[in-house]
């Protein structure tokens, strides 16, 4: 009889702790991003890389929030609210005929300011031309991380397509050189795993400026992306690893064969990894499909 006691509490007990196992809240995510839309502009395809089609297509300038546990940090800063007045300043005449966005801008600041987003302290840089820095004064208390290489082209600011605007970097003195120290990873060079744990892992992608850097993601869910900057425009360019269309290569990018390096080297990524997500800066259509902050990608 004390048996069947026993074994009926036993019972209780198990069925009381697994009633408060279903009841518990589902554990928070720990790494997830969300892609911050700031503006964006009509384009053409053929526009935005070598074999384009002749067919409308949209291009983002685009802030990306990570969060990793408890911190997040923005790769990239998107247009920020004083893009109009640094593109008056900075931006050469004749270029204004190719280069520009559409409005309204709505800065990654405002957007996250308004969903109770806690001030970013750190803002990484795929590269330091004018639609990824043109944020960073709306986020005075960040540290901006970059490539040693992609700081000295911050050093040497001019009023260029494919230079550093000086309207952009003039207050910002939070540069950090980002250490590369780590083993090769995924074909490239080097790398730089930002929590230890192999799901942010920064790696260089010299070409389209002598610092540009990409970042592979794995979210709660194991599926991994790739943000890859302005290496492409367009994901529709890595189907057949198409460079940008000639005049754009030769406006903005620093080493041509570099970047087509690169190129190969996503292209490789991709194939020993057919499920990667590559999203570069300014693809408005993978980005749309992803949504839109306060949308989260987990």
């Amino acid at each position: 009889m004390l048996k069947i006691a026993l074994a009926a509490l036993a019972l209780c007990f198990a069925s009381a702790v697994a009633s408060a196992a279903d009841e518990s809240p589902i554990a928070p995510s720990t790494v997830r991003f969300a892609i911050v839309k700031t503006a964006s502009l009509q384009t053409h395809e053929w526009l935005l890389f070598a074999g384009g089609r002749f067919e409308p297509a949209e291009t983002a300038f685009s802030a990306f929030l990570i969060q990793h546990g408890d911190d997040q940090f923005l790769l990239d800063s998107g247009l920020g609210s004083q893009v109009d007045a640094q593109y008056n300043a900075d931006m050469p005449g004749w270029n204004k005929l190719f280069f520009r966005y559409d409005k309204p801008v709505h800065p990654a600041k405002d957007q996250l300011a308004e969903a109770g987003i806690a001030p970013i302290t750190r803002i990484v840089v795929s590269h330091s031309h004018w639609d990824h820095l043109s944020g960073l004064g709306d986020f005075p208390q960040a540290e901006v991380w970059l490539a040693a290489a992609e700081h000295e082209q911050v050093k040497k600011p001019s009023q260029s397509v494919g230079g550093v605007w000086p309207s952009q970097v003039a207050g910002v003195t939070a540069w950090k050189d980002i250490e590369f120290s780590g083993p090769a990873f995924e074909g490239f060079a080097a790398s730089h795993d930002m929590y230890g744990d192999g799901r942010a892992v920064l790696v260089p992608m010299p070409g389209h400026t002598p610092g540009s850097v990409g970042l592979f993601l794995t979210v709660d869910s194991g599926q991994r992306y790739f943000f890859v900057g302005d290496v492409v425009w367009n994901a529709g360019a890595l189907k057949d690893g198409a460079p940008k269309y000639w005049a754009a290569r030769w406006l903005v990018d620093h080493d041509v064969d570099q970047t087509q390096a690169a190129i190969e080297l996503i292209r490789a990524a991709m194939a020993r990894d057919p499920k990667l997500v590559v999203i570069p800066a300014h693809d408005a259509k993978t980005q749309a499909a992803l949504g839109h902050f306060p949308t989260w990608v987990h």
